[in-house]
């Protein structure tokens, strides 16, 4: 009999890159006879099965909510939390106590209970801070394999200029994966940069492609979450501005939504390109603007993977990246690439990448797009499962 999977996620039925990918291993895994369930933080009426196709697969989902934490201990909680975060040494012993004061017993027995009460052989936290989450209940849960699997690059989080933890918090947060049975990182690149041990293993390809690019539209694409600097949807409005200035046929689609499009459609309107770029909402049929596509663009500052990357391969697209190592890992020299941040340098790659050849580098786009395909993905799972 096959084992018993639980994924714990913050969200399963809601957009987004990492929940997609959850959800394609989730109803692979299933397909392939293990017990797959799915603890999420999302509330029981948020319930979506026809998202990314859940519905397909009988994948048992179980809804969590943190119990609140007194509010007299929550004064002690907080007063060592700053005591570790502005004196305290960081040992594993004072990082274990502040796994404890930042996430308080109510909360971890809650958690291990739902956990427990599963009876799954393997748990994998998906996203650093649940992974963290749930090396803090590894002495509740006894004989059960618990597994942190990281979609953000080590970059992003343990940077100098790392926009989600500061420098105590970084060392406390690789004190706690190491506590975990396995960390599951998404390339070579950041499993050379944490102290232990990490096993790599790549996204697969979500979606079922739509028809390929025929490479005669004009277009470029983007596609991404409207959040702050991340994608890098500024730069890339700036450079396609300086590429229009000598190009007046070219396009640029830009597919997504989130707190930074007001500021997207303040550049467009002053650069007076309202009909040459084209902001669309998210939608659940995005094959339809990679297969109208003629080149992707990645203007990202960081990426965990670039799950957009293999999508648009698949398409058969081109593709203009920044210099980020995951982007060159997953395609190497197939990639037009420009230095990160480099406005200037992404207006020349844009205008490059109008005059490839392009039937050629379509054909050498498909070629790659195969290593990503979830019957090779799998595979690699299910070695370590």
């Amino acid at each position: 009999m096959k084992k018993s999977i639980c994924f714990l996620t913050d969200s399963i039925f809601s957009i987004g890159g990492v929940q997609r990918v959850t959800a394609v291993m989730a109803k692979a895994l299933c397909a392939d006879g293990y017990r797959v369930a799915i603890v999420t933080l999302d509330k029981p009426e948020a319930q979506d099965t026809t998202l990314y196709g859940l519905g397909e697969a009988a994948i048992d989902y179980h809804y969590f909510a943190y119990p609140d934490t007194p509010a007299w201990k929550q004064i002690f909680c907080k007063a060592y939390s700053l005591l570790y975060r502005k004196c305290l040494p960081q040992t594993r012993f004072t990082s274990r106590l502040y796994a404890h004061s930042s996430f308080p017993s109510e909360k971890r027995d809650a958690l291990a209970r739902v956990l427990r009460a599963g009876r799954f052989d393997v748990v994998v936290g998906v996203h650093a801070p649940l992974a963290v989450r749930l090396a803090a209940c590894r002495q509740q849960l006894p004989g059960v394999k618990l597994m942190g699997w990281i979609h953000n690059s080590h970059e992003a989080l343990f940077g100098q200029q790392s926009p989600y933890l500061g420098s105590v918090l970084r060392r406390h947060y690789e004190q706690q994966l190491q506590t975990l049975d396995r960390t599951i990182v998404l390339c070579q690149y950041d499993a050379q940069r944490y102290p232990f041990a990490t096993q790599v293993i790549y996204n697969p390809l979500t979606l079922t492609p739509g028809p390929p690019s025929r490479g005669t539209s004009k277009r470029f694409l983007a596609v991404g979450r409207f959040t702050h600097l991340h994608k890098g949807f500024d730069l890339l409005i700036d450079a396609f501005h300086l590429f229009a200035a000598t190009d007046n046929e070219w396009t640029l689609d830009i597919v997504g939504e989130g707190p930074e499009e007001a500021l997207y459609r303040e550049k467009i309107a002053q650069y007076g390109l309202e009909q040459r770029i084209r902001l669309h909402p998210f939608t659940t049929n995005i094959q339809q603007y990679y297969s109208e596509a003629q080149v992707y663009v990645l203007s990202s500052r960081w990426e965990g993977f670039g799950l957009v990357l293999v999508e648009a391969v698949a398409h058969g697209l081109p593709v203009v990246s920044s210099d980020l190592p995951t982007s060159e890992e997953l395609l190497g020299d197939f990639g037009l690439y420009f230095e990160n941040g480099n406005v200037e340098q992404l207006a020349e790659r844009l205008k490059e990448a109008t005059q490839i050849d392009w039937p050629k580098k379509s054909a050498e786009a498909f070629r790659i797009a195969q290593r990503f395909d979830i019957s090779k993905i799998i595979l690699q799972w299910k070695e370590i499962l």
